[in-house]
């Protein structure tokens, strides 16, 4: 699941998988349980995986700057809970590469901004404004999903 996150086309998200579990073998011996879960860890290496394969496309993962990003407020309750996991996922793998790799990453993974500008090589002002307009194209699809009931049951 986390690659698909990631990799839209499920053959490469495959692949990463298999890079990620070759490495998470290759580095048990750094594995230190008094520092976290082995989840946690092996999760750091496949995400880690997605991103370099990223990385490695020729197609240049596009990030807008908007220096006044401001963080979405929602008084209304939550859709979310009529959508299933697969149906999220999918939403997820719609959005542009590098909206789909910050909205991973914090709101996903758990990462604060300033990690992933370092992880990113962008700056904090872009993570910002990624996860803004991520955030704003998942509620617009969620909307648009809500509108039409029939399509998603």
């Amino acid at each position: 699941m986390i690659c698909l996150r990631y990799v839209r086309d499920q053959d490469d998200a495959l692949d990463v998988l298999q890079n990620g579990l070759v490495k998470i073998y290759m580095k048990l011996d750094h594995f230190d349980l008094s520092l976290g879960s082995f989840y946690g860890w092996s999760s750091k290496i496949v995400v880690n995986e997605c991103i370099m394969f990223l990385r490695s496309k020729k197609r240049a993962i596009r990030f807008h700057d908007l220096h006044d990003a401001v963080e979405l407020e929602t008084t209304e309750p939550t859709v979310i809970d009529n959508l299933n996991a697969t149906e999220i996922i999918k939403l997820i793998q719609q959005l542009p590469t590098g909206y789909r790799l910050v909205f991973n990453l914090h709101a996903v993974e758990g990462y604060a901004h300033h990690e992933i500008a370092e992880m990113l090589e962008v700056s904090v002002g872009t993570s910002k404004s990624q996860l803004f307009k991520a955030r704003k194209i998942l509620q617009e699809q969620i909307k648009s999903i809500l509108l039409e009931p029939h399509t998603h049951e």
